[in-house]
């Protein structure tokens, strides 16, 4: 245990400056969002650009796009809780319907299998299927956190638990720790926006 606690201290304190804004981003962001304040969409489309040009660097040219389609659905996000509010003081928590959940689950599963069979392999990827899940999945969590569904949570909760495991499994105790403190920061989100369902949506 001391072993794997001297390997995150190594990793707060070795990032980079680019790594270390990016993690700072990411928590604000994540914080922003519980709290539904509209400034979790510029700290966010701060941080995905961030995020691009660290995965840019790294060489990894899929994770790098795949931050391009964070940064149009905060966008797009963004335009939606102001323009669509109908009214109301700010636009509300709403849950999926059945259909929605169907719709949600299979293209995201259907992602996965598909980015699973060709682009991990095509990329070298050590662990093609999980880089699928957590990848395709996360992009339905985005979808629906920008849409204000209170499903976003627990996508987010079920994603990081797998990177978590994922990561500790290969030894990685600092990336494990990063993403254990965002499905942390998912269970309050989950709890936080079921709150604010449960309040009367006030109009002017």
């Amino acid at each position: 245990m001391p072993t794997v606690w001297q390997n995150i201290w190594q990793g707060l304190t070795t990032a980079s400056p680019l790594d270390q804004a990016n993690l700072v981003l990411g928590l604000v962001g994540v914080a922003l969002m519980i709290r539904q304040s509209l400034w979790a969409f510029p700290v966010g489309l701060v941080a995905v650009t961030v995020q691009g040009v660290l995965f840019y660097r790294s060489h990894f040219p899929a994770d790098a796009a795949l931050q391009i389609f964070y940064f149009v659905a905060l966008a797009w996000g963004w335009w939606h809780w102001v323009k669509d509010k109908g009214g109301a003081p700010e636009l509300p928590v709403t849950r999926l319907s059945a259909r929605g959940w169907v719709v949600t689950l299979g293209l995201a599963t259907a992602a996965t299998i598909a980015w699973a069979l060709t682009i991990g392999p095509a990329m070298g990827a050590t662990m093609p299927w999980r880089d699928a899940f957590i990848a395709a999945f996360s992009v339905a969590a985005q979808v629906l956190q920008v849409r204000k569904n209170i499903e976003n949570w627990p996508l987010w909760i079920v994603v990081n638990a797998v990177a978590v495991a994922s990561y500790w499994s290969a030894e990685l105790a600092y990336t494990a720790f990063l993403y254990a403190i965002y499905l942390v920061l998912a269970l309050v989100g989950w709890r936080a926006w079921r709150a604010a369902m449960a309040r009367p949506v006030e109009t002017r």
